[in-house]
């Protein structure tokens, strides 16, 4: 019987534990990074700060020991946020062993070196066997068994194939796909547009501006991703083009949450005061460097990086946004603009 080792009680993390605690072929471990956080868990057997009303089964070990909650685990799975991943990842080094499979649900991108969570794992555990789950998941729906479909992605196909057998449900269905590069981007740039969307919402723009936003941000997404590995169509696909509707209108998104407080004047420092992270904000930075260094057009991600860390308002954004050059409209992905 598998023992798996989920790393990070949030939402997702918890989400998964609960799901995988269902089946009878299988044992959990929950890890937390604070004592204090796995006391409470195993008090009211609840996340009650992000998934209220949802019970954790007994069968659920929980945890705040890195060697306890990975001791003889045939896979790990990583729900930490990217700005804390690393660091956390040095926490269980001495635990690690390079064929023990590890699969990914963090979306986000490392600002000091632009890796991706696999790679980060990967430099830090020196991992041979990973994977990358993302798609549309909010885990608050997820977690109450409303219909979801999502993909694995890895170049290890036995590995793939082995994830999905144990992660799907009849409420949760899981495709596969090798482009772990762009399911790892998509995951991670699609939050840039959520803050983009929210701050459609925010200024009361509507449908049209916030269509906009999806279908030219899509292209933007994808220009991104190919110019650094990724396929084409991996971004039309439930990594991409789903993940990016989710984000742009759930009432869950803390990406489109950020981008709607932002419009509405809120400081920014007032918005991330809370425990809950939206990586786009992260995520925005480490693209904007980047594209700064090529000749890659990210006029809607760089309009977001403005509005975050250069003071620009969210209406002067969008005003520079609209009075771009005019032109043609093409799919192009390396040097057309948005």
């Amino acid at each position: 019987m598998p023992q798996f080792a989920i790393l990070g009680s949030g939402g997702f993390g918890t989400t998964i534990a609960i799901m995988l605690a269902q089946r009878a072929d299988c044992s959990v471990r929950l890890w937390c990074a604070h004592t204090e956080t796995a006391n409470l868990l195993r008090e009211h057997r609840e996340n009650r700060r992000q998934l209220i009303g949802v019970p954790i089964p007994e069968e659920v070990l929980i945890t705040a020991d890195a060697e306890e909650a990975t001791r003889n685990a045939d896979c790990w799975i990583v729900a930490i946020p990217t700005a804390f991943l690393r660091q956390c990842m040095l926490a269980f080094l001495p635990f690690a062993q390079p064929r023990i499979p590890i699969l990914s649900l963090t979306k986000g991108l490392e600002i000091e070196t632009f890796q991706r969570p696999t790679q980060i794992i990967a430099n830090v555990l020196k991992s041979e066997r990973l994977a990358v789950l993302s798609g549309p998941s909010h885990a608050e729906e997820v977690a109450r068994g409303a219909p979801t479909s999502v993909v694995i992605a890895s170049r290890d196909t036995e590995l793939t194939y082995w994830l999905q057998h144990y992660l799907s449900t009849d409420k949760f269905r899981i495709y596969t796909d090798p482009d772990t590069i762009g399911v790892e981007l998509a995951g991670a740039l699609k939050n840039v547009m959520g803050i983009a969307a929210g701050i459609c919402d925010g200024l009361g723009y509507g449908d049209n501006a916030k269509s906009a936003i999806l279908t030219r941000g899509l292209v933007e997404m994808q220009r991104f991703g190919v110019a650094h590995g990724a396929e084409y169509s991996t971004f039309m696909g439930l990594a991409g083009m789903g993940d990016l509707i989710t984000t742009c209108f759930s009432k869950h998104g803390r990406n489109r949450k950020l981008g709607e407080r932002l419009a509405r004047g809120e400081r920014l420092e007032d918005i991330t005061s809370g425990p809950q992270i939206a990586e786009g904000m992260f995520t925005a930075r480490s693209v904007f460097e980047r594209v700064a260094r090529t000749e890659l057009e990210a006029p809607i991600m760089t309009g977001v990086y403005r509005v975050l860390y250069e003071g620009v308002t969210p209406r002067d954004a969008v005003r520079e946004l609209m009075g771009r050059p005019q032109k043609a409209e093409k799919w192009t992905l390396r040097h057309e603009g948005t």
